[in-house]
């Protein structure tokens, strides 16, 4: 569905202290060794299952990633940054859930899932006239954003703009392109696009700018932006970001709702996390479930970054408890 992770993102704070930054760069540094804390006690062994269900990560390991709109500043005016808040108004995660199962697992196309939402969801009411004008709305590089920059589109057309869309590729790409106004709107993430910005200005070493808080965290984010030239709506309830799932199954046979109740009910021998290669050294993965859960697997599966290995392992009864992204469309119910 996505190229792209969000392993290096959270928990900083709480795991500066342990130690355990360390390796916490991109999505296929070296490092795959579990951390030293021993798991202790019998565990939960895996369940096979065919619904998969996302842990409360009720101690706030992974930062705030709710899509936020970004705008090139020469761009934006009200009625267009309205237009835009109207999206975020309509999105939550499960509603971002049946976007993306619509065209990763139903098959349609980003405009035409858009669209059925747009129709639903009332998405064009109320919208307000802007100055007009011709609009190019970008897209990363995988399903969800083109989705995203579709409902875009839709929301800018009514408020009067001649809109086309564009896919650029990743971030690295196409922030540049909105810096210079080669397009003027894009789908963000907020935590991540906050630590991109924060990285660019400031190195690799930066202190995290990002927070569990979603308030925290567009004002990081909308400060950075001001630098660049780069604005931002308001940030939508959806939010896309690593996320630990277990099958239902699972879930029901041991009662766990929550990553407190996983650490507390199955640490041990029995219970396997699956996961990319670099979990084991990741803050916001196998790392930081030691240390802000005290979460300690028997043994660690290297699959993939919340991928069809790391669900298969899942839903075949390989594996315990995975990584996944939260706005997977995997994750529908039924």
């Amino acid at each position: 569905m996505r190229a792209r992770t969000r392993l290096a993102v959270g928990a900083a704070a709480a795991l500066a202290a342990a130690g355990l930054l360390t390796g916490c760069g991109d999505a296929g540094s070296s490092g795959t060794e579990a951390p030293e804390q021993a798991a202790s006690g019998a565990g939960c062994a895996p369940v096979a299952g065919d619904q998969l269900r996302v842990l409360d990560d009720d101690k706030k390991l992974q930062n705030s990633d709710n899509v936020i709109p970004a705008i090139n500043a020469d761009a934006a005016n009200p009625q267009l940054i309205a237009a835009l808040d109207k999206v975020s108004g309509a999105l939550d995660t499960p509603k971002l859930i049946q976007l993306n199962k619509a065209v990763d697992v139903d098959r349609k196309t980003p405009k035409a899932a858009a669209e059925e939402f747009a129709s639903a969801n009332n998405l064009t009411a109320g919208i307000a006239k802007g100055p007009g004008g011709q609009i190019v709305v970008g897209a990363g590089n995988f399903s969800e954003s083109e989705t995203l920059a579709e409902l875009y589109r839709i929301a800018l057309t009514a408020a009067g703009y001649q809109v086309r869309v564009q896919q650029i590729g990743n971030r690295e790409l196409y922030e540049p392109a909105l810096e210079k106004g080669e397009i003027q709107v894009i789908p963000e993430y907020a935590a991540s696009m906050a630590e991109f910005l924060n990285t660019k200005a400031n190195g690799q070493g930066a202190p995290q700018a990002s927070s569990p808080d979603i308030e925290k965290t567009v004002t990081a984010l909308k400060a950075a932006g001001d630098k660049v030239g780069i604005t931002f709506g308001a940030p939508s309830a959806a939010q896309d970001q690593n996320a630990f799932a277990v099958t239902t199954a699972f879930a029901d046979k041991y009662g766990v709702r929550t990553l407190s109740e996983l650490a507390s009910k199955c640490s041990g021998k029995d219970t396997v996390l699956a996961g990319p290669p670099e979990c084991p050294q990741r803050v916001t993965c196998q790392a930081g479930l030691v240390q802000v859960y005290n979460f300690n697997a028997g043994s660690f599966s290297s699959l993939d970054a919340g991928g069809p290995q790391t669900k298969n392992a899942l839903k075949t009864g390989s594996a315990s408890v995975g990584l996944v992204l939260s706005s997977d469309g995997a994750l529908a119910a039924g």
